[in-house]
This record gives C-alpha cells, sequence and structure tokens, in this order.
C-alpha cells in the first residue's frame, strides 16, 4: 500500500478509535535531527499523549528530573491534547511531518494501523524490552510482527465506590449482581444517585460494557469468538448489552449530556456512590476530592458462585516517529520507559501498575486494585480484539450503545450492527 492511501485508512480509524483516552509541535533546542543525549547543548524531545489531566503533566515533571539523573542534557517537551481530540491532531500532525519524536499509540489493533502505515521506527533489540512479556509487547507490533512500542502501563476497569456514602446508608460490597441491584435501590430510595454515568463520549460506553460484559458472557467468549465458536449476536453477549442498558434507573439526571470529566468530578465530589472506571482515573479522581475515601470491587458474577471480573488491557505504548527530529535522543528516552525508575514514577504518580517487573506499591488502593488484577483478570475484549474494521468494531459497539441509551436502538440492534462490522473483517483462526 502507497503511504497515501494507507493514510488515508489510518486517519479514519484514528478519528473513528476510542480512547481506553499532538498538538501543534515546537522547534527543537538542539537545531539537529540527530541529538544524541550526551554533551552540554540541551537536546528537546517532544511527546505527544492523549492523557491531558494535569496530574499526568505533573507527572512529567518528575520524570524529567529523573530522566536528567541520566541524560542531563535532554530535555522533554510534554505536549497533552485531550483525549477526545487526540486522534485527529495524531492524524494531521503524521500528514504533515510535525509529529512529535516520541508518540503515545492507542493499544492493540490501534497502534498497528499507525505502524502498518510506515510511520514508526522499529524497536526490536532496543535495550529494555526484555522487561516485558510477549503478551504485553504484543500490544505495540505491526501486523510485520516488529516491535514499534514500549507498554506503558496495565489498564483495568472495576467499580470503584465511595466508602463513607457506602458507610453511610448501610450499603455492603455486592457479592453477586442481584446484590449490586439490590444496593442500587436501595440507594435510590435515599436519594443517591448510586452510580456515576455519561453516554456523551463513544469511548466511555465500551470502557464500561468492556468491565461488566465478561459476567454474563462468561470469561471463554473472547477465546470462543476468535475460533469462530461464538459471535457477537450469540445470546450470551446479547445479554451483556441487556445489563448495561438495565443499569439505566441508578444513572444520574440528563446522562445524555455528560462526559467523562463531568462524571469523574460527580463521583469525586460524592454526588454519586459508585463509578466504574479504570485505575488510569483515581490520580484524577484524589487531584478532585484528596480526602475521598475510595473503595474497589470487581464486577460480580451475575449468578452466585460465579468468579468475579476485572477487564484489564496494556493501555498504550510509547513509539518512535520515523521522522523524529531528535532521534538520537528520542531514542534515549524510550529506552529510559523501561528502566524500574521510569515504572516506578507510572505507579506512584499515575497510580497505575507498570507493566516493568519487580516494582511495589505502599498504597494499599493500587494494591488491592492490581491484586485484582491478577486474581480475577479478563482481556477488555473490544481494546485487544475489536480494534479493526473501517470504522472498527469497537467504534461501532460505542456509536450503537449511545443510539441504544438515547431509546433509538434495541439492545438485538446493538449486536446486529456489532456482528454486521466485524464480518467485515474478522476471520476465525484456523479458516
Amino acid at each position: 500500500m502507497k503511504k497515501t492511501s494507507a493514510f488515508a485508512a489510518l486517519s479514519f480509524v484514528l478519528l473513528a478509535a476510542g480512547c481506553s483516552s499532538g498538538g501543534s509541535n515546537t522547534e527543537s533546542t538542539s537545531g539537529s535531527g540527530t541529538g544524541s543525549g550526551s554533551g552540554t547543548e540541551k537536546v528537546k524531545v517532544t511527546i505527544t499523549s492523549w492523557r491531558a489531566q494535569q496530574t499526568e503533566t505533573d507527572m512529567y515533571k518528575v520524570i524529567q528530573q529523573e530522566l536528567n539523573k541520566v541524560y542531563p542534557d535532554i530535555e522533554l517537551d510534554f505536549q497533552a491534547v485531550k483525549a477526545t481530540e487526540y486522534n485527529t491532531a495524531l492524524s494531521t500532525a503524521l500528514q504533515t511531518n510535525t509529529a512529535a519524536d516520541i508518540i503515545h499509540l492507542r493499544p492493540y489493533g490501534g497502534g498497528r494501523k499507525v505502524a502498518d502505515a510506515g510511520y514508526l521506527e522499529p524497536i526490536d533489540g532496543m535495550k529494555g524490552l526484555d522487561q516485558f512479556t510477549p503478551d504485553q509487547l504484543k500490544a505495540a507490533q505491526g501486523t510485520d510482527g516488529k516491535q514499534y512500542g514500549v507498554p506503558i502501563m496495565l489498564s483495568s476497569t472495576q467499580f470503584l465506590y465511595n466508602k463513607e456514602i457506602f458507610a453511610q446508608n448501610s450499603i455492603q460490597v455486592p457479592k453477586t449482581w442481584d446484590e449490586l441491584i439490590s444496593d442500587a435501590e436501595a440507594l435510590k430510595k435515599k436519594n443517591v444517585t448510586p452510580l456515576a454515568f455519561g453516554s456523551k463520549e463513544g469511548w466511555v460506553l465500551s470502557l464500561m460494557h468492556g468491565a461488566i460484559a465478561p459476567a454474563f458472557y462468561g470469561t471463554d467468549f473472547p477465546s470462543q469468538f476468535l475460533k469462530g465458536e461464538k459471535k457477537l449476536d450469540s445470546p450470551e453477549y446479547l445479554k451483556s448489552i441487556e445489563a448495561f442498558k438495565s443499569l439505566t434507573p441508578y444513572f444520574p439526571d440528563n446522562f445524555e449530556g455528560l462526559g467523562m470529566d463531568d462524571i469523574r468530578t460527580m463521583f469525586a465530589t460524592g454526588q454519586t456512590a459508585m463509578i466504574i472506571d479504570g485505575n488510569f482515573d483515581i490520580a484524577a479522581i484524589q487531584a478532585l476530592n484528596p480526602a475521598i475515601d475510595i473503595g474497589v470491587f470487581p464486577v460480580p458474577p451475575a449468578t452466585a458462585g460465579g468468579k468475579p471480573t476485572v477487564s484489564t488491557w496494556v493501555d498504550g505504548s510509547f513509539a518512535l516517529n520515523k521522522n523524529a527530529k531528535n532521534k538520537d535522543a528520542a531514542k534515549k528516552v524510550l529506552e529510559f520507559m523501561t528502566s524500574k525508575e521510569y515504572g516506578t514514577i507510572i505507579l506512584n504518580n499515575a497510580k497505575v501498575p507498570s507493566p516493568i517487573q519487580g516494582l511495589s506499591t505502599d498504597d494499599a488502593l493500587i494494591k488491592e486494585i492490581s491484586d485484582l488484577s491478577v486474581s480475577s483478570a479478563t482481556p477488555y475484549f473490544a481494546v485487544t480484539n475489536l480494534s479493526q474494521g473501517d470504522p472498527t468494531t469497537k467504534t461501532t459497539l460505542e456509536n450503537s450503545l449511545q443510539g441504544m441509551f438515547l431509546g433509538k436502538l434495541t439492545p438485538e440492534q446493538v449486536v446486529a450492527e456489532e456482528q454486521k462490522s466485524a464480518d467485515t473483517w474478522f476471520k476465525p483462526s484456523g479458516s
């Protein structure tokens, strides 16, 4: 495929991709395209990302300090773009050759499209990649099997709850889905909004559905789908959509107009008792309200005796722009991102587990979530396996769920649309 046609496809995929979450570039201070990261003259390395919360930009100040202990002449220019605008900005920057030196890739299919379009430089053999498992590395590989990104964090979705609200209303952590509904009913009767939710942004819907779905279609469903044994309009998958819709009575008023920033704030400020959210949001929630006492529980099983679940995935990686202005220095930054020093910053500042092995934390909440991510883990199916198609099947799910919550589509129509999308590209393994 020629790069022009590849870019056209890439642009559409990026526009359609959801967040799991570059602005205009600045001039490099080195004036050279081959800054080595050594010497006295400062070399600026630009990094672009969709993680635009203040907590994230503050974290990069800490990263800068730690990086300069090894490379004192490298200066990081962190260019954060709002998650819902990132894909458009990145597409434009890649097309006009103004993209940052280091690019934050969407995981799995999203990043693969960028690599396949020829915009990234392979990093196979780079020092430090042996820190990661083969499955973690697959999240940032191209169709050619080459490695294009350094995995950054391990994300998970689960229920977060306000311990104070639960205690004030004598609510116990649910062990089954029926108990969850009973808790929500009890809170609603006491004029407490049970669940923070908004359907304005499609990626939020796939994130939340991805959390609760395994309780209904089972942890074996992803592998059954890949083998061609199950489809997206199978009864089990339909039940997961119906269960999601069944939570509607417990959402805030006018939820159709609420985005992630809104519902994060609602939960942080005690306006709701619970939120289905990623561990990547905890730092932002605590920044909004340092006094909040957050608890966590996995998605309870649909039936008594079932296994609770937490949906997990490698949430993005950092890749080297093939046309980076300061490529040598950027490579050194990527190598630094494989270090325990960098992983520790991710763990303590972003408050999410790093894929780098041998790290620990004293934060009880983060440790509990990390433990659940091991004992109750199941793949975030829409990200790991449905990020292909044009538009992606994940995007089709998001658009259809928005239609459902607006009362325009039934759950049956949602799964029919999703399966129709998958039929355009998906081939079962061995077929």
